[in-house]
């Protein structure tokens, strides 16, 4: 699903938004859920799972095409732990 996609289906479930106001909505969370994940924080959806931050170090990688190492420096990647309920659903029945 794209971000249209859950636009669209946010509009059609709840019929006294418009699809202007769905994207509105959508845009918001995500925003929320951006500045929240920049400042350091967790952002924990029950049921859904949890984004938080970590810091990956710095390291020597090496560049695929010329074989030449490269100094990759440390940044921060979003992690994601998938929620109890979610994950029980997923192995409930087989994904298509």
């Amino acid at each position: 699903m794209i971000r249209s996609q859950l636009i669209e289906q946010i509009a059609e479930e709840f019929p006294e938004l418009t699809p202007d106001d769905a994207e509105r909505v959508v845009r918001h969370v995500f925003e929320e859920i951006t500045q929240t994940l920049e400042s350091g924080g967790r952002v924990e959806l029950r049921g859904f799972g949890a984004f938080s931050t970590r810091l990956r170090k710095a390291r020597v990688g090496r560049n695929p095409k010329t074989g030449d190492t490269v100094d990759v420096p440390s940044k921060h990647v979003i992690h994601f732990k998938a929620g109890r309920e979610l994950l029980r659903r997923l192995n409930a029945k087989p994904l298509k």
